[in-house]
């Protein structure tokens, strides 16, 4: 975006910054190079999306423009547009992201559709326990929490920034007092309590770490890596939690993970080597993947 309007030869208006800066984008293979303007320059702006539209051919001041172009420069060196503008909609709520946890993906709400449909409404569900391992920026268990208000939830990662972004999002979506949060690895802190959930869900990292260099620069270069590696063959942390989550369901409990898209088989003879569950079903996310596996504990 060039530096003032004299240089382009008339004022920028927000419709023309915005033709101009999609084009930028596009020239430097960034995807979805218009709605990345909009977000940005409403961001700038102080206003929503809808709004740039009522305001198209309202002049940018200087102020305005040089925010505008920061917020362009970074997104050139492929900084995610969430890390940006600091928050991402998920489950049609608004979270608070930080580089220290990931972006929620609209891949990941086929994990929250899954659960919700396996915790009660009403009454009901005030006896369901929910438990969510590595749980991030908080998008799953607060969206479970928001849906399913009656039910009691916990929440767990090894990272303490993770668990203050993810309390300030139960906090900002109004559910703040149905989750409980708490640190360590997978199950590890309730080895010496006795408390048993109807509902064990989690996304681990699923990422073979051979593959981690091959992602986007959006996600190589800028998203935690420990939140993304799955260990050589992206099996690691989806196999430990599964080896040991029966052992916190309450009997005909459900553990519900999060895979990749071509990890199906292998899972399914991770789970079946276990022994602790059946069945093993498979739900596909909206984009034909399979995306969820549902591990019901078995009966003694």
């Amino acid at each position: 975006m060039p530096t003032d309007d004299r240089a382009s030869g008339s004022p920028w208006t927000v419709l023309k910054a915005l033709q101009w800066t999609a084009e930028y984008f596009n020239r430097h293979h960034i995807e979805s190079s218009r709605i990345d303007a909009e977000i940005l320059l409403a961001h700038a702006l102080h206003c929503q999306r809808l709004d740039l539209y009522l305001r198209h051919d309202q002049p940018l001041n200087e102020n305005e423009r040089v925010k505008f172009r920061g917020l362009i420069q970074r997104r050139i060196r492929r900084e995610p547009v969430a890390y940006i503008v600091g928050a991402k909609e998920f489950w049609s709520l608004r979270f608070r992201v930080t580089p220290a946890v990931l972006i929620p993906r609209p891949d990941t709400e086929c994990l929250v559709e899954n659960a919700i449909k396996n915790i009660p409404q009403g009454n009901a569900g005030q006896e369901c326990d929910v438990l969510e391992l590595g749980v991030g920026s908080g998008a799953v268990i607060v969206a479970l929490a928001h849906e399913r208000p009656g039910a009691r939830c916990w929440a767990s990662d090894t990272s303490w920034a993770a668990i203050q972004v993810a309390r300030d999002n139960a906090r900002l979506n109004g559910v703040a007092g149905n989750i409980r949060f708490f640190a360590g690895r997978w199950l590890d802190p309730l080895r010496s309590r006795s408390q048993r959930f109807d509902l064990v869900i989690s996304n681990p990292p699923y990422i073979p770490s051979g593959d981690i260099g091959q992602l986007p620069p959006e996600i190589r270069l800028f998203e935690p890596t420990g939140a993304l590696d799955g260990g050589e063959d992206g099996l690691t942390h989806l196999g430990a939690i599964m080896a040991e989550a029966h052992g916190y369901l309450k009997p005909n409990g459900l553990l519900l993970l999060e895979i990749g898209f071509d990890q199906r088989d292998r899972v399914q003879a991770l789970a079946r080597q276990s022994g602790a569950y059946r069945p093993i079903i498979f739900h596909k996310d909206h984009g034909g993947h399979d995306r969820v596996v549902m591990l019901r504990k078995k009966g003694i």
